[in-house]
């Protein structure tokens, strides 16, 4: 696998056949690996184990070609441990057990293991349980790579024998010196002009094996002048986003759109439901959670903010795509600027507490309906006050359960209609303690 190299390594020695540009490039030592200072750094959690000389088990979460297996291969060279690699995606039980038998082996004749598992992930909990024996002997260092949440995607008694590390995607500037070591290696500069330069570093999106793929194809054009970003364009497919509509990314952007409508930002909001839509995910997905933000978020400070999401769903579903998707990001901008509440949110989860806590308890027994005469010799309806009848339309009598203290639920904020909606509660709450 490709990753990712300081532009001070020297050049290795050409070898016979064709090696791809990423294999050719690929660090020697921890101390050529660009990026990750957060893991890597004298006093980041890598550092400091390989100097303490106290290393253990590692699970390294980040996107694709950010350099999990070579810092896994360097962290065996660094460590004399033997190296072994597999994929969870390949391996089976069979497979795995000769890998622990080996390294049982390798350790009976003094030489440890460092065992190197992409995709950890793709285990099931009883393979996941397998490695657990080995890791507390010390038959194996564990170094797993997974893309996706380890909080969710491994067992819980790995973790505890594993310390996560997170790699993040590479910066432009981390990408710019890839770039130059690759132009160093292949003894040329790329053909490009500096807005087409930038534009590739984008197309890479974070992954350094996706640049120095790029990079390979661009050298073999054979170009005698430099293509600007038109011409890179026309003759590069930009790289689809990474965007897994069940994983982690998923939850992460949809989460963004949230937040940005919250946070009344029509811009940032607006960006996130375009992330999410160039990445394929179904428009009425979107629909419904964007429904749910006016009711969460808004509430009845505009009411109608929720008609605007129906009617935004109703569209997309009568347009399609992509029509159909611009009255999604209508409902996205108006939600953005419309005033905030979650007064209603918060009072009818409180409500909900209360009415697990108080159980079954009954009415109060005047608000009940008597249509026998059973019921009335019980005191069903008995004292019950008709509010139209009542001194402003109001009774100001006791509706919750006769045994239950009067909890304070609704609390409407001093923003849009519920500003009225508060001038409306304070007074009946007048008339109530007045009457009472």
């Amino acid at each position: 696998m490709a990753d990712l190299f300081d532009t001070g390594a020297p050049a290795p020695e050409p070898q016979q056949g064709h090696r791809p540009l990423a294999d050719r490039l690929r660090p020697k030592s921890l101390g050529d690996v660009i990026g990750q200072e957060q893991v890597l750094g004298r006093e980041a959690p890598l550092g400091v184990m390989l100097t303490a000389g106290s290393l253990g088990s590692l699970i390294f979460w980040g996107p694709p070609g950010v350099g999990k297996t070579t810092i896994a291969r360097l962290l065996a060279d660094e460590t004399d441990l033997h190296f072994i690699q597999i994929s969870a995606i390949f391996s089976g039980v069979a497979e795995l057990k000769k890998v622990f038998q080996e390294a049982t082996h390798r350790r009976r004749n003094g030489q440890g293991t460092l065992l190197f598992v992409d995709e950890i992930h793709r285990f099931n909990k009883a393979q996941q349980d397998g490695f657990l024996p080995f890791m507390e002997d010390g038959t194996i260092l564990l170094v797993g790579a997974t893309t996706e949440n380890p909080s969710f995607e491994l067992n819980a008694a790995l973790l505890s024998r594993s310390q996560v590390l997170v790699l993040t995607r590479l910066a432009l500037s981390d990408l710019e010196r890839l770039a130059q070591r690759a132009e160093r290696e292949m003894g040329r500069p790329l053909p490009l002009d500096g807005p087409a330069r930038e534009a590739l570093l984008e197309m890479a999106d974070g992954d350094g094996r996706a640049l120095l793929n790029l990079i390979e194809q661009i050298a073999a054009w054979k170009l005698t002048g430099k293509l600007g970003p038109e011409g890179l364009a026309s003759r590069l497919m930009r790289r689809a986003a990474k965007y897994d509509k069940s994983g982690d990314e998923h939850y992460n952007l949809i989460s963004a759109l949230h937040k940005s409508v919250r946070g009344s930002d029509p811009d940032a909001a607006l960006y996130w439901l375009a992330r999410m839509l160039t990445g394929g995910e179904d428009p009425r997905y979107l629909a419904r959670r964007i429904a749910r933000m006016a009711v969460e978020d808004i509430g009845l400070a505009d009411t109608h903010a929720h008609r605007v999401c129906l009617d935004a769903w109703e569209t997309y579903e009568r347009l399609g795509s992509p029509e159909g998707e611009l009255a999604l990001g209508q409902a996205v901008t108006y939600l953005a600027l419309a005033p905030k509440s979650n007064a209603g949110y918060v009072a009818f989860k409180a409500a909900m507490r209360e009415a697990k806590k108080t159980g079954s308890e009954p009415p109060p027994k005047h608000i009940l309906n008597a249509p026998t005469k059973l019921m009335k010799e019980q005191g069903y309806g008995s004292g019950y006050a008709y509010d139209h009848d009542a001194e402003d339309g109001f009774s100001g009598q006791n509706y919750f359960p006769e045994t239950m203290k009067r909890p304070i639920l609704y609390q409407p904020v001093e923003r849009g209609f519920e500003r009225e909606l508060k001038k409306r509660l304070d007074y009946f709450t007048k008339l109530r303690l007045r009457r009472e």
